[in-house]
Order: structure tokens, then sequence, then C-alpha cells
């Protein structure tokens, strides 16, 4: 007779935070976090129950208790809030190489002066430690999932496999004209077919299509077909500076979001990025058209590129996610901090305080991001049927005291360096603050070599 090969996780003593799920993928109302005292469940990678203690038993039902005996593995998270794992909507991960190397300049002097020199020269090798030590820093913040635009993909997609965190994978490309594009495009499709479903279904892809003002009307449109054809979804930078609106419409006549819609970059699920720079009109093809702005507030102050509108977005039906963007203009990739400046600033350019309540923050950096990323009954909530991607955070702490409305201490008070356990997939990522699937010091060490190496040859 056979034993039980499933295994069993139980995190007890715990408050859990959780977002509910909006009634649909365009509701705009403010949101809720259900908060409770209770136990998760995981089974294997999944989550089965997640409420008081006494509403478990091995079967599933609502009579009498668990016995510890039926768990592998049990968390006591007194003193400590779960959380869903964090989602980072938009972001360029191996460019933590390139951190406090290009700071103080506009976006278009930015890329041509400091970054691309030293992109052009990243090889393979390069991006996948640099890969790691960006995961390593976004899992000891508490995300668990990341959506990435970059090159030498399959280096990120290899780090992703070995480092146990889920992620959206594009590989970035441009093209207009006979700048061999239409090879970026093949090699970027090559690689969403590849890699979709990779490392247990971790990974899902993305075309990657850099920017209207990179791509030419007539490369989006093939890019538009061929993810229609094969229902991939798209992820592009949108009116993210004053001067790339102006070049565009100076160009074709019309808005970048109006650009997008002509040539039918909508027919799948679109994820923006940034969106700093949306007219009313805009944002009504955003809101009918589906597609989720991913919010970068510190790289687009730090660019100076301005302020996303995204109380108005909100307003018309728009999932406004959030994003750090990658180190080199944020200069991290922390999610925690970039869900209360997302707050702080919204109300600050409207003058009203009650913009972007704490729930609405957390919610765009949980169910909103897993929703913009097609995760959506994947990841995202604590719920069962979900996957075990989870944060717990130790709220006991001066800065965290007292801890009377623990919503608005994770939003407005938490720190990074608070969480103390990442799951995902129902697998440990980081336990009482000790990685469990990196070694952070060897990646950090080929990180600064390969940066160092760049710098003598330039």
């Amino acid at each position: 007779m056979g034993g039980r090969t499933e295994m069993l996780t139980k995190i007890e003593n715990v408050w859990v935070l959780n977002p509910r799920a909006p009634l649909s993928l365009r509701q705009s109302q403010s949101h809720a976090v259900d908060v409770f005292y209770g136990c998760v469940i995981i089974k294997d990678d999944t989550i089965i129950y997640a409420g008081k203690p006494e509403g478990w038993n091995d079967d599933g039902g609502l009579a009498g208790g668990a016995q510890d005996r039926q768990f592998d593995t049990i968390v006591d998270g007194k003193g400590k809030v779960l959380i869903p794992g964090l989602i980072n909507c938009h972001t360029h991960v191996p460019m933590v190489m390139l951190r406090g190397l290009a700071d103080d300049l506009e976006l278009h002097n930015w890329l041509e002066q400091a970054v691309f020199p030293i992109e052009d020269r990243m090889t393979p090798e390069d991006v996948y430690w640099a890969s790691k030590v960006g995961i390593a820093e976004m899992i000891r913040g508490g995300t668990t999932c990341f959506s990435e635009m970059y090159f030498h993909m399959d280096a990120v997609a290899q780090a992703v496999e070995e480092t146990g965190i889920r992620a959206v994978l594009s590989r970035g490309f441009a093209g207009s004209g006979d700048d061999g594009g239409a090879a970026k495009l093949a090699d970027g499709l090559d690689f969403a077919l590849r890699q979709r479903n990779g490392a247990g279904g971790r990974i899902t892809t993305m075309l990657g299509p850099h920017a209207p003002y990179t791509c030419s009307p007539d490369f989006l449109r093939e890019v538009a077909a061929l993810a229609a054809e094969h229902q991939l979804p798209i992820h592009i930078h949108v009116a993210e500076t004053a001067r790339e609106v102006s070049e565009i419409r100076e160009q074709y006549g019309r808005t970048p979001v109006e650009l997008l819609e002509d040539v039918g970059l909508f027919g799948t699920r679109l994820l923006a990025a940034h969106g700093v720079h949306l007219n009313d009109r805009d944002m009504e093809i955003l809101a009918a058209r589906g597609a989720a702005v991913a919010h970068c507030p510190a790289s687009n102050l730090k660019l100076a590129s301005g302020i996303a509108p995204i109380g108005r977005m909100a307003a018309k039906g728009i999932n406004v996610c959030l994003g750090t963007d990658g180190a080199a203009s944020n200069n991290n990739l922390d999610m925690i901090s970039e869900m209360r400046l997302a707050a702080l600033l919204a109300k600050g350019i409207s003058g009203d305080p009650t913009a972007m309540p704490a729930a609405d923050a957390m919610h765009a950096v949980v169910a909103g991001g897993a929703q913009a990323l097609a995760l959506e009954g994947v990841v995202g909530s604590i719920s069962p049927g979900m996957k075990a991607d989870l944060a717990l955070i130790d709220y006991q702490k001066p800065h965290l005291t007292p801890d009377a409305n623990l919503v608005s201490l994770l939003v407005y008070s938490c720190r990074a360096d608070d969480v103390t356990d990442v799951m995902v997939n129902g697998q440990w990522l980081m336990r009482d603050g000790l990685l469990q699937t990196i070694d952070e010091y060897e990646a950090m060490e080929h990180c600064n070599k390969s940066i160092r190496r760049i710098k003598g040859s330039l």
C-alpha cells in the first residue's frame, strides 16, 4: 500500500491580508482587503485552504481541526503578516549591472550616452548573473513574479528556472524599414513560443516591441498579426515622455495610443509601460481595449519623465499596476517602496488625500498585477486553487507599531527588509531571511567583474 506523496504545508497563527478580486477586469471602484487571523494550507504548489484553523480537516471539510502530524512542514506565523507575493509588472532586471552608472540624465540622453554603450557589450553570461542579482533583490523584498523585457532572454529564463521565481518574459525588439527588424521579431517570437509555460509553468511569455518611437507602424502591424495568431500578449513602452508624444504626433498625426489602435495592437492583451503622458482619449481607448498600464513612479521621477495620471486612469476603468523599471533608473527593484511612492504621489498631484488609498495600492501590486500579466486565477490572491506565491512580513518592529491597521502598515510603513520568508509555487525561496535557491554572493561577484570588464573597454 503506497503512502501519501503530496507535500502539505501549514502556515499558522498568522494575520492574512488578501485583496478582494474585482468583479471584472475593468472594475474601477476602490478595492477592499480582507484581513483575518488564521492559517493557510498548501498542497504541493497550490493553496487548498485559507481561513480559521478550526475550518480545516483532512478532507477539506468544516468539522474538527487538523492534527499537526498531517503536515510535512508547519510554519509559525506569530508576529507576522502573510500577503500574496508582490508582482513587478515592468522591469529590466539585468540592468542592475548599470545601477549608479547612468544617473541624472534625461531619458533619451540616458539611453544613448550611458545605457546603450554598456548593453552593446553585455554577453549572455553577463545577463545571466545580473538577472540572478536582481532576482535575489526582488525575493528579499517579497516580489514573487516580474514582467521582463530585455535581450539575451534565454539567459534570463535560465536564471528564472534555477531560482524558482515566477516571470513573464519578452524579448525586447525594435524595427523600421530595413534595419533588421524582421529578424529581431522572428527571434522574439521564437523565444516566446519556446519558453511559454517553461520552468514547470512559472514562465509565461509576451511579445515585446520596444515602443512606438522605435517601431514603425508597418512593423507594429506585423507584431499585432503574430500576437493574434499565437495568442501572445504584448508588452510595450507607451507615452513615457512628452518628447515621445510630440514626435509621434509630428510624424503620424496622432498620439502613441491612437497609433497602437490604428495598427491593431490591441488584438490581444496589452501591457503599456509608463503611460505618463496620456490624454482623455488615450485613456478611453486603453479602457475600452482592456489594456493595463504599468505605473513606474520612481523611474519616471528620476528621469524627469513626469507623473502618470493614475487617478484619472483608474476612474476610466484602466487596470493600473506597478513596476520598478530597471535598476539603472530607479535605482532598486523594491516593490514595497514603489507601492508607497505610488500612493503618496497620487495624493500629492491630485490634491486629494483620499486618492489611491492603501487598499488600492496593495491591489495594484497583487491582484492588479496578476490581471495585467494574464495570471488572474493563477496568482494574486490567497485563496483555494491559487498557486502558493506568498510572502511573510515581520511586523513586530518599532516602525510597524502599533499594529492596529495592518494594511496601512504594509503600504505606508513597511520596508523590504521586513520580509522574512518568500514562497513561489509552493517552494520556499527564502526562509528566515536566508535565500534558498541563490548564492547571492557568487552572483554579485560575477556581476561586479562583468561591469568592470565592460567599463574598461569603453
